[in-house]
C-alpha cells in the first residue's frame, strides 16, 4: 500500500472531511479523493460512502486508517531515533522561503549555520506559501520560512510544527508629492485616489494586500503586479502606485519615495515550520540559525 494514499486516508479521518484533508495536506480535494479511488483498488475494500454532501469511513476505512496512524508514527519514531544517532548536524538540508526573507534573512542564518554546523549542506528554494508549505508537508523540504500578516493569518497544517522567527511591521510607501507624504503616520482608509503596487497576481502576498485594505474600506486597483519590492517602490517613485511593504523588505528607498507608518500598525509574523516529530539535530539548527538572524534584523529595522 501506498504510504501517501495512506496519508490521506488518515487525514480524512483526522479532519473529517476531503475538503479539510486537502486543505491541511496542501493539495487539491480531487488529488486526496483520487489517492483514496487508487487505495480502495489496492486494498479491494470500498473505505468511504456518501453521507449527506460529505463522507464517512466505512468500517474497512476506520480499520486502515488506525493502520495508518500507527504506520506514519512508527516511520516519524524511526526517523527521530536515527537522527538521535548523529552528535551533531551533518549532512543535506533543504529551506524553503518566501521572497524577502530569502533575500534579507537566509544568506546570513546560512552563513550562521555554516560557522556553528560546518558539516551541513544547505539548499534553498525561492516560493510564496502555496508553494512551499505543500513541498514541505511532501518531504520536499526540511524547513519552510513563511510569513504571516495579522490581517490574513496563513493556516497551518495540523501534520507540521511552527516557532516564531520574528514580528515585522508593514509601512505605508507614498509618492513623495502626495499630499499626506509629509505626515508621520496615517490611516489607510486616507490614502484615496490612488492605485496600488501588489505582488504577483492571483498569489497568497496579493491576497493579503486586498484584505488588509479591505479591511481599512478601500478597494484595491491595481497598477501593477511585481514579485519583488524594489519593482513596486520604482512604481511609488513614478507617482503611479502606493504601495505596503514590510520593512525586511522595502531597502533601499529610491528617491521620490516616502516612508510612513501606519494607523493602527499593520504587522506580519514570519514562521519556521517543519513537519511534526521531525526535528532532527539538523532541522533544530536551522531554526536556531533563522531565529539568531531575523530577530536582529527586526530589531534593527524597528529602531
Amino acid at each position: 500500500m501506498n504510504l501517501e494514499r495512506l496519508r490521506a486516508l488518515h487525514s480524512v479521518f483526522v479532519h473529517g472531511s476531503i475538503a479539510a484533508a486537502a486543505e491541511a495536506l496542501h493539495v487539491t480535494p480531487s488529488g486526496v479523493s483520487q489517492q483514496l479511488a487508487k487505495l480502495e483498488r489496492e486494498t479491494g475494500h470500498r473505505l468511504l460512502e456518501p453521507e449527506g454532501r460529505g463522507v464517512r469511513l466505512t468500517r474497512a476505512g476506520h480499520v486502515l486508517a488506525g493502520h495508518a496512524a500507527r504506520v506514519l508514527a512508527q516511520l516519524a519514531a524511526a526517523r527521530a531515533d536515527l537522527d538521535g544517532l548523529r552528535e551533531d548536524a551533518v549532512g543535506p538540508v533543504r529551506l524553503g522561503s518566501f521572497v524577502t526573507a530569502a533575500r534579507s534573512v537566509l544568506p546570513e542564518a546560512l552563513t550562521v549555520l555554516r560557522e556553528r554546523h560546518p558539516g551541513l549542506s544547505p539548499t534553498l528554494l525561492e516560493g510564496e506559501v502555496e508553494t512551499v508549505l505543500p513541498a514541505l508537508a511532501r518531504g520536499d523540504l526540511d524547513v519552510a520560512v513563511v510569513e504571516s500578516w495579522d490581517t490574513m493569518p496563513t493556516p497551518m497544517p495540523a501534520s507540521v510544527s511552527h516557532a516564531l522567527l520574528a514580528s515585522d511591521v508593514i509601512d505605508l510607501a507614498l509618492p513623495s508629492g502626495h499630499p499626506l507624504a509629509r505626515r508621520r503616520a496615517v490611516e489607510l482608509a486616507e490614502v484615496r485616489g490612488m492605485r496600488w503596487a501588489a505582488w504577483t497576481a492571483g498569489g497568497t502576498c496579493e491576497r493579503q494586500l486586498v484584505q488588509t485594505l479591505r479591511e481599512h474600506n478601500l478597494e484595491p486597483d491595481f497598477a501593477c503586479n511585481a514579485a519583488d519590492y524594489p519593482t513596486q517602490l520604482a512604481f511609488v517613485a513614478a507617482d503611479l502606485a502606493a504601495a505596503l511593504v514590510p520593512r525586511l523588505g522595502r531597502d533601499p528607498v529610491p528617491d521620490g519615495v516616502r516612508i510612513l507608518a501606519t494607523r493602527p500598525v499593520i504587522r506580519r509574523k514570519i514562521y519556521a515550520v517543519w513537519r511534526t516529530g521531525e526535528a532532527r539535530p539538523a532541522v533544530e539548527a536551522c531554526v536556531e540559525a533563522l531565529r539568531t538572524v531575523a530577530e536582529r534584523l527586526a530589531e534593527e529595522r524597528a529602531a
